[in-house]
């Protein structure tokens, strides 16, 4: 992608962060996802784009703004977006870490487009890639990863969503002998954990929300990680919904690569709390953000200052 262009979408993900950083720690999750789902509207609709949502806040009958399959910008470049306006809801109005403003972008049809479902997920940092597979047992997952960073099962980290729906999956990798790390939310920060350094997770799995799971594919195909997901249809709806737009077999395990089908991509996110990966916005005047871009696989860290209306 076009540095340009990268650097415009980088301010999208700003603008989301400042304003969901305004109601970090006040209780207010809705109201905080809503400033930053306007913020990014707003700002995705006067870049020179012709937008489409691929990945969103939900389906249109759910959601007024940002909704997947909404069309944003003023024309030019065709390009699908997948968004999470607040990664981590509830982390953001807690004041918990790892709350962040996400986005990724790539040319028209290199994204999935599908309904906002449920996704069974498995990812793996670089030192381990191609070794998972998501239809063998959490055990012979966690015996696959040991062997392949050259430690013991017992020396494993395990990060799962703490939801009743991962119950038997966090029972099986205790049994196997690895260490579980539970989270409330924020699976994007999660996969992408798997291949940072100094997080101390070494594995990713269970299920999750199939539009983060697309947002986490894109940041490890440019971190060389690995991932797959399979959809967890909740009715048949969805079912119809995704045969109509993913233009793939939905009922497959889906590669990496079969969810960010071009190197031409990139993943942006903004911090909104202090976390592992970024600072929050502090004050509101000052964003940290991580550009991710697969065709080039660099990684830079930005910070950028903001001048605010205090009393706004």
């Amino acid at each position: 992608m076009d540095q340009v262009r990268i650097n415009q979408m980088l301010g999208v993900t700003e603008a989301a962060a400042i304003a969901a950083g305004a109601w970090v720690g006040r209780g207010e999750k809705k109201i905080a996802d809503g400033a930053a789902v306007e913020a990014m509207r707003e700002a995705l609709n006067k870049l020179p784009i012709s937008g489409r949502v691929v990945i969103g806040e939900g389906e249109r009958d759910e959601a007024p703004m940002l909704f997947i399959g909404e069309e944003v910008g003023t024309g030019g470049e065709e390009i699908d977006i997948a968004v999470d306006p607040v990664e981590g809801t509830n982390m953001c109005a807690y004041s918990q870490p790892n709350s962040l403003a996400v986005l990724a972008f790539a040319p028209r049809g290199a994204l999935l487009y599908a309904p906002d479902t449920y996704m069974e997920k498995i990812a793996v940092g670089p030192a381990a890639a191609g070794v998972i597979d998501i239809d063998a047992s959490p055990e012979a997952n966690c015996q696959a990863v040991a062997k392949a960073l050259g430690v013991e099962v017992s020396d494993l980290t395990v990060c799962l969503l703490d939801r009743d729906r991962n119950a038997d999956t966090i029972a099986a990798v205790r049994a196997a002998g690895a260490r579980v790390r539970l989270i409330g939310d924020g699976d994007i920060f999660a996969v992408m954990a798997t291949a940072l350094d100094d997080t101390g997770v070494d594995l990713y799995m269970g299920s999750g929300a199939a539009p983060e799971g697309v947002l986490a594919a894109t940041a490890m195909r440019c971190m060389g990680g690995d991932f797959q997901g399979r959809f967890l249809f909740r009715n048949d709806d969805e079912r119809a919904r995704a045969i109509a737009t993913a233009e793939l077999d939905v009922d497959a395990v889906l590669q990496r690569d079969d969810l960010v089908r071009s190197d031409d991509a990139v993943f942006l996110a903004t911090g909104i709390t202090d976390g592992e990966l970024l600072s929050g916005v502090g004050d509101g005047n000052q964003a940290h953000s991580i550009i991710m871009d697969c065709k080039t696989k660099s990684i830079r860290f930005i910070q950028s200052y903001y001048q605010v209306d205090q009393k706004a």
